[in-house]
């Protein structure tokens, strides 16, 4: 379907969001089956999208990325990746949009010169470590330690649900240099073969062929030249990192819904039941302007964040309560997609059974929905 946002939308949007089609088409879903099933894509598939300056939208152009005016570069991206219904191609092939900030945003000109060329030309991959088997959203009390030993840091604990965790090579860590709380947070980049670091992979309900590891960290000594920022200033980087991710992450769950009220109409009106295409029956119909009702609502306060953004604000609790909705309107368009699509829905390879597997990683991952009401809760002083 069609975006109508006046006044948002340029045409230089519109030819960013042809060649994204362009390369959609032609180099994912063809495929996109076939990877699921596999559990990978391939690697290749990184140099492909930077090739066609799809990896580094939004870093400096003097380190390989393409510079953008505003983030609904960022939306049209996720708004034309969603149509393959895939999440699992997305986590992967941009995880490098949450690993890489940090080095971005905190490090310094050695640190960006040695890392992020290589992530944005598609040959590293990159990945951000925060979550633990202790906990998730709390990140002020992550326990994964790094002491500093002469020019190097010891890492010692346990990262888990990482993105592209097991095939990454450079990867932002959150570790605790200091005393308990926020203010003792820094981040630090891991290198894959450092001595002391392993991966073991995971299984998901979703997200098949992208991959998800626990990290260990046992003695693992890293660089302090490694360090991003200054020590224990960690935190206020990982917050910035979380808003920008939730505004993705609405973005992409708005696709979603949006793909399943297309497949859904598009299947009801060549599905014929008792003579006559399903979609003439009242309740089909009804059914798909509840969905549009809800993805309409969902695309206009996703425009209006993205402007306040745009002009340097940072609402808080406006991108954690609508990352709430966007994941519900997802979660309802792919259920009832499901009810449309009927017993066809629940084979292997339709696009809304996979979307349908994938709705409540999005509600959770970025921070849960429980997670973002009560941070939302505080910002707005209740």
């Amino acid at each position: 379907m069609a975006v109508f946002a006046p006044g948002l939308l340029t045409e230089e949007h519109e030819a960013f969001r042809d060649s994204v089609k362009r390369f959609v088409r032609k180099e994912i879903e063809p495929y996109v089956n076939d990877w699921d099933e596999q559990g990978e894509f391939p690697r290749e598939l990184y140099r492909k999208a930077a090739e066609a300056g799809l990896l580094g939208l939004g870093f400096a152009e003097e380190y390989g990325g393409m510079a953008v005016p505003d983030p609904f570069y960022n939306i049209v991206l996720m708004e034309e990746f969603t149509r393959a219904g895939s999440g699992g191609i997305i986590a992967g092939l941009f995880s490098l949009g949450i690993g890489a900030p940090p080095i971005a945003n905190l490090g310094n000109e050695e640190q960006k010169q040695r890392f992020l060329p290589s992530i944005l030309a598609g040959e590293k991959i990159s990945a951000l470590a925060i979550t633990e088997p202790g906990g998730g959203s709390d990140v002020a009390n992550l326990a994964t330690t790094a002491k500093r030993d002469g020019d190097d840091y010891i890492l010692n604990g346990t990262k888990t649900y990482i993105t592209s965790g097991m095939r990454a090579d450079y990867y932002t860590v959150a570790v605790r240099t200091g005393e308990a709380g926020m203010g003792g947070i820094s981040l630090i980049v891991v290198e894959r073969d450092t001595p002391g670091f392993s991966q073991t992979p995971l299984k998901k309900m979703g997200w098949w062929c992208s991959d998800t590891a626990t990290l260990y960290f046992d003695n693992c000594r890293v660089p302090a030249a490694n360090l991003l920022g200054e020590e224990n200033g960690g935190f206020m980087g990982i917050m910035l990192n979380f808003n920008s991710e939730r505004l993705g992450m609405s973005a992409q769950a708005l696709g979603f819904a949006q793909l399943c009220v297309d497949e859904a109409a598009e299947w009801a009106r060549e599905r014929h039941t008792f003579g006559r295409p399903l979609i003439s029956r009242q309740v089909i119909r009804h059914k798909l302007v509840d969905m549009q009702s809800r993805v309409q609502g969902t695309r206009a306060w996703l425009y209006i964040l993205a402007s306040r953004v745009h002009a340097g604000e940072t609402p808080v609790a406006e991108l954690c309560m609508l990352k709430n909705q966007a994941t519900e309107a997802m979660e309802y368009c792919a259920n009832e997609a499901m009810q449309i699509f009927g017993g066809a829905a629940y084979m292997r390879g339709v696009k809304v059974e996979r979307v349908y597997r994938e709705t409540k990683v999005m509600s959770i991952g970025g921070g849960s929905r429980e997670i973002m009401k009560d941070l939302a809760a505080r910002q707005l002083g209740y």
